[in-house]
């Protein structure tokens, strides 16, 4: 954890190594994140996972920000709800900017100071153990903050376009449910209009997203090591461990072992 002005604070190659917590005290911060452009300005927060494309960055000359990394590994090992963490996660690889109020401001501080203070007491015989438990206490308080976010956009989708309630109902359903026709019926349309309102709003097919949004999925469930392949597949509602093995090769060219022993 630091304080910082500027990125030459930064960890060498903090991108791919960590997962990056910004509070924004004072000033502000842009950057270009998965080719988006974002301002973080005074009492906001941003959530760069580790291996995410950020660029551009560029600081007011007022910018003072608390800035915490996280090895990925860590938080990956510590997910303490597997559907929360993905959709917490995933949520975040869109919106990295989270507009906090105040008592989640002050939250969001306390658990910055909790996770470093227990990091430097490296003398505790159990140390592992106990910081494998506060980073699980970081996650949890970290999601409710999230979650937060993620209801209040939930329930304007709720009521937003066709397009915004597909989007709504495919980040609710996707885990399980990987055909267009389940996401047309819901709003009482054909999957051919579902595919052509989707195309005329982004440029690619509702099945084009339901796929990207599995594969998103399938990703993250892979980088936990806690969960065997078998568990994965019924995690997601495939009826097989084969069946699974083949839906995953099919999407991201390699069976899920071969993902998993890839990223070791």
């Amino acid at each position: 954890m630091l304080k910082a002005s500027g990125s030459e604070e930064f960890p060498e190659d903090f991108q791919k190594h960590y997962h990056t917590h910004i509070y924004c005290e004072r000033g502000s911060i842009s950057f270009v994140f998965n080719e988006r452009a974002f301002v973080c300005k005074a009492g906001e927060f941003i959530f760069w996972l580790a291996d995410n494309a950020v660029s551009g960055l560029s600081f007011s000359r007022t910018f003072k920000a608390t800035v915490l990394f996280v090895d990925k590994q860590l938080l990956s090992d510590n997910y303490p709800n597997l559907n929360t963490a993905t959709d917490a996660i995933l949520h975040h690889r869109i919106n990295p900017v989270l507009h906090p109020d105040k008592i989640n401001k002050d939250r969001i501080l306390k658990n910055f100071q909790s996770l470093y203070a227990k990091s430097l007491e490296t003398g505790n015989r159990f140390y592992k153990e106990i910081l494998r438990l506060q980073m699980q206490l970081f996650i949890l308080e970290m999601w409710d903050v999230f979650m937060d976010q993620l209801e209040r956009r939930s329930r304007t989708l709720q009521s937003g376009t066709l397009y915004e309630r597909f989007v709504h109902l495919l980040e609710l359903h996707c885990m399980k449910n990987r055909e267009v026709q389940f996401y047309s019926d819901r709003l009482h349309i054909s999957p051919k209009y579902l595919n052509q309102i989707c195309k005329a709003n982004t440029g690619i097919t509702a099945s084009q997203w339901i796929q990207r949004y599995t594969k998103d999925r399938i990703i993250l469930l892979l980088e936990n090591k806690n969960l065997n392949i078998s568990e994965l597949a019924d995690e997601m509602g495939f009826s097989s461990h084969s069946f699974f093995t083949r839906y995953v090769k099919k999407l991201l060219g390699v069976s899920p072992s071969e993902y998993r022993n890839r990223i070791n």
